[in-house]
């Protein structure tokens, strides 16, 4: 009877990851709710669509590439940044060139991470969060995080599924029976993610339901052909890698060769 002390736990990862799914499922439409009960359908600024699209660091790419294009800030290929201009325009601009130093010179991925992480970053999500169009990315309580639960337990099920039936059998349980045992957790865990598939997908990490309706119209307004607010507005959206510079794409993933020196 070893076998049900595998299927205890199997039980028990089921259970909570899919209770944890269903909250954060309840939780998103309660808040995308109040959202739209206090009408919370606005525009959105660069700043607040890149939050919203690729969390902290699209804000920190946005910032760096905007500085970068008004040239108060070089960011060359080989991943260094360099300020030309110390005076930044916004907190967020102030903040890249409070990661970068008094040197006025870093590479480039540890001031991404670091501007990132700063208050001027925090107190936008917090905004934005306030209003029901951000999930709280500090937690795992949202959907994306529970989904990430359920495929976990799922797998967790099938090892322990697959270790008892590989123990010796005892003589008064067929194996098919170990099977048909474990095999309910199982069915319990795909079928959550399956609904939540069909319920809740895609799966926000950042924008809750009402900041996601609110991007859809961003993305479906018509952009103009080489206009300024239009590559920032694709640069929010969607990265740096969607953007057609290579310079711009290399400065931002640009990996140092082993023994590679500081660029003077």
């Amino acid at each position: 009877m070893f076998w049900v002390l595998l299927l205890l736990p199997a039980w028990a990862f089921a259970a909570i990851a899919c209770t944890r799914l269903c909250l954060a499922a309840v939780r998103a439409t309660a808040a995308d709710r109040a959202a739209r009960a206090h009408g919370h359908d606005r525009d959105l600024t660069l700043y607040e669509t890149a939050f919203l699209s690729g969390g902290p660091s699209r804000v920190a790419d946005l910032a760096m590439v905007r500085m970068a294009r008004q040239r108060r800030l070089l960011l060359a290929h080989t991943g260094w940044a360099t300020v030309v201009d110390p005076r930044g325009r916004d907190e967020m601009e102030r903040s890249v060139i409070g990661a970068i130093g008094p040197q006025g010179q870093s590479r480039i991925a540890p001031v991404r991470a670091a501007a990132a992480g700063t208050e001027a970053v925090q107190r936008l999500a917090d905004r934005l969060i306030g209003a029901g169009l951000a999930v709280p990315y500090d937690t795992g309580t949202t959907v994306a995080a529970g989904v990430r639960q359920v495929r976990a337990a799922a797998v967790a099920v099938l090892a322990l599924g697959t270790a008892a039936l590989l123990m010796p059998t005892p003589v008064d349980l067929p194996r098919f029976q170990i099977a048909m045992w474990f095999a309910l957790p199982l069915i319990l865990t795909l079928s959550c993610l399956a609904i939540a598939r069909v319920e809740v997908h895609p799966y926000p990490r950042w924008a809750s339901p009402t900041g996601q309706r609110l991007l859809g119209e961003v993305a479906r307004r018509p952009a103009g052909d080489g206009d300024e607010g239009s590559f920032l507005m694709r640069l929010a959206m969607r990265g740096v890698r969607a953007l057609n510079e290579p310079e711009l794409r290399a400065a931002f993933t640009h990996r140092d060769a082993p023994g590679a020196h500081r660029e003077h």
